[in-house]
């Protein structure tokens, strides 16, 4: 079963309000993304992401 690694606020093209979240599954890292939808963020959103990948990654 995948565990939570956190979230990352996010908007749609359409400025609603989103979240991707970071999920850690064994091995594998995974990025849900908001269903069918793009996600817009800003460079802060996007450094966390970053923060939030790495550690997912540091913990396989």
């Amino acid at each position: 079963m995948a565990e939570p690694q956190g979230w990352i606020d996010c908007h749609d093209p359409f400025g609603r309000d989103r979240s991707m979240t970071v999920l850690v599954e064994n091995d594998r890292v995974l990025l849900v993304a908001p269903p069918g939808e793009s996600a817009v963020m800003s460079v802060t959103q996007t450094r966390r992401l970053r923060r939030l990948l790495d550690q997912a990654a540091d913990r396989m």
